[in-house]
């Protein structure tokens, strides 16, 4: 099971491109002794993937979807939730969030369409429908 200490981790290995803003926001954000908070670094991490998007740059694009789907599937239930309501939430808005589903792979499709329903009105709570 992936734990949500090694979230960040899996992301910044499948994009790269992020590290120089990780290490520049960890520094504005936290001091040594304070523990991160996995909310908020994984909505600075979309931000930086809708940054790319908007730039065109998508090659890292298959495996930061990669590792979005492998949190659906392989997180405990924190990291489950994390990718679904800490990264997929983060983009609702942006820009990626109008052609996002070409990228998503089958789980996190289904939860990116459930999210998508309750912020609608359609459903209760995201996941009602999984």
């Amino acid at each position: 099971m992936i734990q949500k200490h090694e979230v960040i981790n899996l992301f910044l290995s499948a994009c790269p491109s992020y590290k120089e803003r990780w290490l520049h926001f960890v520094s504005e954000t936290y001091d040594d002794s304070e523990e991160h908070l996995p909310y908020i670094d994984v909505s600075d991490f979309a931000q930086h993937v809708d940054e790319l998007y908007q730039q065109q740059k998508l090659t890292e694009f298959p495996m930061i979807f990669e590792v979005l789907e492998m949190l659906h599937i392989n997180g405990d239930d924190y990291v489950k939730e994390l990718a679904t309501i800490g990264f997929l939430e983060s983009l609702l808005g942006c820009e990626i969030s109008s052609s996002i589903e070409c990228f998503l792979m089958p789980i996190s499709l289904k939860w990116w369409i459930s999210l998508n329903k309750f912020m609608s009105g359609e459903s209760r709570y995201v996941g009602e429908d999984q």
